[in-house]
């Protein structure tokens, strides 16, 4: 496995504090606010702009400074002991925050799984270069976050996944395939708690960053920034990492998919299969790209009883 992070990647020193622990956080209602880092760990250059909501026909975030988790939980006596962390799509240039998101958190919730939907930061150029750990750093914290307080949340430490929708997907994966990194991202390498997602859920989700055919190439734009080199295109293809260590997976996509073509689920797939990972992969004739729940879409509204169910069984 490549490790990018050396020579110069690595940022800076960031302390690591136990967030919850003794700090009264109770995410006992819907939609309570989890931030991922305390003020002093987010030592990046100066952010020039503030966070900005489209809310036109979905919320759409761009420009997160403030990355945090918004948990969802069931009712107690609903509850089942799996959670979830969802990474909403958009590019890594914005978030679908209730489109791919908050709406899933909900369909969660009512199956008794507890959600927890990531605001994480976009990718930016400062002085030409573009810092493309944040993403994954974050989803990292938030994972170790949830683990952290599984218990307080009604959760087992090893049925906590991760699920993410096109450019969140490929966080997901990310997260899935690179796990083992966390000793190189500063700021998550301080804690013992692991980031390994216990299974993962790729919904048309962007997977290769090398196949020029296939590749979305705004979301790797959006994440590598301009001069882009083979290292990090192989890095950041989840179908180049997988090892028999990566969690088992959950793939779906739409066959006439022209933002993110099909291809992605299936090389990801294939590499699953070729590691002897448990991995289940549904492909539908039609629903495009984004089709989130797809509730006026016929047979593929279907798709998320599919997962639930296979989230039940992990």
């Amino acid at each position: 496995m490549t490790q990018p992070f050396s020579n110069g990647w690595m940022i800076t020193t960031l302390f690591l504090v136990a967030l919850l622990a003794g700090s009264g956080i109770q995410a006992q209602e819907n939609g309570v606010i989890i931030p991922l880092w305390e003020e002093n760990q987010l030592v990046f250059p100066k952010y020039e702009y503030q966070e900005k909501y489209d809310t036109t026909d979905i919320v759409r975030i761009q420009k997160v400074t403030r990355p945090v988790i918004e948990a969802f939980l069931p009712a107690k006596k609903n509850r089942k002991d799996i959670g979830v962390l969802i990474c909403p799509g958009g590019g890594y240039g914005i978030l679908a925050w209730d489109w791919e998101g908050v709406d899933f958190a909900k369909k969660l919730n009512s199956y008794g799984i507890s959600a927890f939907v990531l605001k994480y930061r976009l990718p930016f150029p400062v002085n030409g270069k573009t810092d493309d750990t944040m993403p994954m750093r974050d989803a990292m914290r938030a994972m170790q976050i949830i683990r952290q307080n599984a218990s307080q949340w009604g959760l087992s430490e090893d049925r906590i996944g991760i699920m993410g929708f096109s450019a969140g997907g490929h966080l997901a994966s990310s997260v899935g395939v690179h796990f083992g990194d966390q000793n190189l991202l500063d700021g998550i390498s301080e804690d013992s708690i692991s980031v390994r997602p216990d299974f993962m859920a790729l919904i048309y989700p962007v997977i290769s960053f090398t196949d020029e055919a296939i590749t979305h190439e705004g979301s790797r734009k959006n994440l590598l920034g301009a001069g882009i080199n083979q290292q990090k295109k192989e890095y950041y293809s989840s179908e180049l990492q997988v090892t028999e260590n990566t969690p088992p997976a959950f793939l779906i996509h739409a066959g006439d998919d022209r933002g993110v073509p099909v291809q992605n689920s299936l090389l990801m797939y294939q590499a699953l299969q070729e590691n002897g990972i448990e991995s289940e992969l549904h492909i539908y004739p039609f629903g495009g790209h984004g089709f989130g729940l797809a509730l006026e879409m016929d047979r593929l509204s279907k798709w998320s009883d599919l997962l639930v169910r296979w989230i039940l069984e992990q």
